[in-house]
């Protein structure tokens, strides 16, 4: 099946750093494009247009959008990175629990699933 590298990206889709650039050079990513299945991964924005670390109940609602769609899309597999763990500045156990309804589609980060 094929894989889909799931990203921490920001709502201008400027993907200039850390695994949003794997993401851009890799897996098909595009500029402008901050949220959702582009080429062989999926964007969920941590941060804001701006480049401001989004607010947690805002980052669930992406994640929550993200497991809608793996579920319907159960032919792919999903490699999800530690998304706000890294330039967003979130903890693990800040973001791990958003995932804890992902589907088996979903190979999550070392620890995350419980």
């Amino acid at each position: 099946s094929t894989m889909i590298f799931v990203f921490g990206s920001n709502e201008a889709g400027i993907h200039g750093a850390g695994a949003a650039l794997e993401a851009r050079k890799k897996y098909g990513a595009k500029m402008g494009i901050g949220f959702g299945h582009i080429g062989n991964s999926f964007a969920i924005p941590t941060k804001d247009e701006n480049i401001k670390t989004l607010p947690l109940n805002q980052i669930q609602k992406y994640v929550d959008m993200f497991i809608a769609y793996a579920q319907i899309t159960p032919e792919l597999k999903y490699l999800v990175t530690r998304i706000g763990c890294g330039l967003a500045g979130y903890k693990d156990s800040d973001i791990a629990p958003m995932f804890k309804n992902a589907p088996n589609n979903c190979e999550l980060p070392e620890g995350w699933r419980t």
